[in-house]
């Protein structure tokens, strides 16, 4: 009895964090039916397709974003909200997130909730934190961040993917230059370099160990406030990550 576009609707309403009586006075919608669309999504699914799925590269890449730009928070019932921030400047990246998003649990919606600066990537289920162990109270830099056994196998099985999420949420490519006097002339050189910055000891130790299995080479150095600069600048090592991250865009 509801059309698609009622039914993002609510559910855009509810990944903002609103309760399920204040969506269902303000649209007119039962509680069962909010209930229904949170949890199972808005389109009928077969029996048991429900599980969130890891086991492709979607996953690597989805788990990079979380540990940079993502949360999860419960509502207090059991079902948590996925929200990845995405800077306005990246609409590739936003579109990225979504098809992520969409690839590990294939039978749930995701939304966009436009905030200043960001669009706040969003998905409700009851199984983010089984997907995503590290979630707990807390900032991420205050508290120890450590892959699951599991976690890693699929991070081992696809590191540049995993490499890529974390670029793309806390890292960047920027070219810098210089001016040197050849000949008694001064000649500008340009030369493009990876950053990735965060204040977690653990998430830049994911991020270095995962370079160095793919045998890109790196240097750290600190900033103010605690975070601290990994730096990928050498040719070949820019050259690698050229071909397998990319620019955001």
């Amino acid at each position: 009895m509801y059309d698609s576009a009622t039914r993002r609707h609510a559910l855009a309403e509810m990944a903002t964090g609103r309760s399920l009586n204040s969506v269902s006075r303000s649209t007119g919608i039962s509680r069962a039916a909010l209930r229904s669309w949170r949890d199972h999504g808005i389109e009928p699914v077969s029996r048991g397709t429900a599980s969130l799925r890891t086991d492709g590269p979607a996953y690597p890449y989805l788990l990079g974003l979380y540990l940079g730009d993502g949360c999860l928070s419960g509502n207090g019932r059991g079902v948590y909200a996925l929200r990845i921030a995405c800077g306005n400047a990246w609409p590739g990246l936003i579109d990225a997130c979504e098809a992520a998003i969409r690839a590990v649990r294939p039978e749930g919606p995701v939304f966009r909730v436009q905030q200043q600066g960001c669009v706040q990537v969003t998905s409700l289920s009851k199984q983010w934190p089984a997907v995503f162990p590290q979630h707990g109270p807390g900032r991420k830099h205050e508290r120890s961040i450590a892959l699951a056994p599991w976690q890693q196998e699929r991070v081992d099985a696809c590191p540049w993917e995993f490499v890529r999420g974390l670029i793309h949420s806390d890292g960047c490519r920027i070219t810098n230059w210089t001016v040197r006097t050849i000949g008694g002339r001064p000649k500008r050189y340009e030369y493009p370099r990876y950053f990735f910055t965060n204040t977690s000891a653990d998430i830049r130790a994911l991020f270095t160990d995962t370079l160095d299995a793919v045998g890109v080479t790196w240097t750290e150095s600190r900033r103010r406030g605690g975070a601290a600069n990994i730096s990928i600048a050498r040719r070949e090592a820019v050259a690698l990550m050229d071909r397998h991250v990319g620019p955001k865009h």
